[in-house]
């Protein structure tokens, strides 16, 4: 294929942004009903907080997205699942709450060039993003249509679920009694008790010759060598845990989190249980996807981060829970 496109649709560095206009649709509004309380089902991991040292100073870290200064953090005891959540839990969510997703709604989402039926990519494809024309807008693509329609989630219940936006990832954690995690308990999970790695498990990305993560290898975007065993998005237990027992920090697919994106300054002293600006324009997401290289994107670096506007929706962004835990006070 060629990669030209005449869609003005604006890209963001990692993931598209479809800046859905509000004549379009009106923003999710559906009452989420059941409230079925899935703590133990969501496999939650219960950290201590306390202080860390977040964000980098790394040479090739990207300070203009915001990545440093390194400063100390404080955070509160809280709880993240163990994996993102599953087409299989995202599932059950649906089928309680009868919940109509962003992409179901606009009847499109976006999906990767490389994941649709090569012969019928004119049929599938009504658009494509300018600056980054691997990315397709495809009508009917959809949490479990994944890559447009015709496919299904037959054999990927253990994989993670996309086409998720913010909105509907808020709509999930509510469902179960969680929220998403800050981006500041994010990376704090996400370095599993390492201080100042460049990665979740360490400072080589392939220590021993060892994939471990899903990450793109090849020739971004037009070969994917696959040598990590996944073309696309692999079950979330695929890789080893990090220090804290937690899969799938890196790579995979982009994970939202609950701030709103800004690249300001960060102030000295302790931030305590920062939880990002008041506004914005855009919703931080973490962790690198199946589609992050080297020579293009480089950010399934614990330190690194992107956006995306919350209605926003791709085949490479999910979302795990997490929930605050009350501290018991000692008289």
């Amino acid at each position: 294929m060629s990669w030209t496109s005449t869609s003005s649709v604006k890209k963001g560095c990692c993931s598209p942004s479809a800046l859905r206009e509000a004549a379009d649709l009106a923003p999710v509004t559906q009452v989420i009903v059941g409230q079925r309380n899935l703590q133990q089902q969501l496999d939650a991991v219960e950290l201590p907080g306390g202080r860390f040292l977040m964000g980098t100073d790394f040479a090739e870290a990207f300070p203009d997205e915001g990545e440093g200064p390194v400063r100390e953090v404080e955070l509160s005891p809280f709880a993240i699942s163990r994996t993102t959540v599953t087409n299989r839990q995202f599932a059950c969510f649906v089928q309680d709450t009868a919940y109509v997703t962003e992409a179901e709604r606009f009847g499109w989402s976006f999906v990767f060039w490389d994941q649709l039926n090569p012969q019928r990519f004119r049929e599938f494809v009504v658009d494509r993003v300018a600056a980054a024309p691997w990315w397709c807008k495809v009508p009917g693509a959809r949490w479990n249509a994944p890559a447009g329609l015709g496919s299904h989630i037959q054999h990927l219940a253990d994989h993670p679920v996309v086409h998720v936006s913010w909105n509907d990832a808020s709509a999930y954690c509510a469902w179960t009694g969680h929220r998403l995690p800050t981006e500041a308990e994010w990376e704090y999970a996400a370095r599993g008790g390492l201080v100042q790695k460049i990665y979740a498990w360490g400072d080589k990305l392939r220590p021993a010759g060892r994939h471990m993560c899903n990450i793109w290898q090849g020739e971004f975007p037009k070969v994917n060598t696959r040598d990590d065993g996944f073309a696309w998005t692999c079950p979330v237990d695929a890789f080893p845990a990090n220090g804290y027992g937690l899969l799938s920090m890196t790579g995979n697919t982009w994970e939202w989190c609950g701030d709103w994106f800004n690249v300001a300054e960060h102030g000295g002293g302790t931030l305590r249980n920062p939880e990002g600006p008041s506004d914005g324009t855009g919703r931080v997401m973490r962790g690198g996807s199946f589609l992050c290289h080297k020579s293009y994107c480089n950010r399934y670096r614990v330190a690194a981060r992107t956006q995306s506007t919350p209605d926003s929706a791709t085949s490479h962004i999910s979302f795990r829970c997490a929930r605050s835990l009350q501290v018991e006070c000692v008289h």
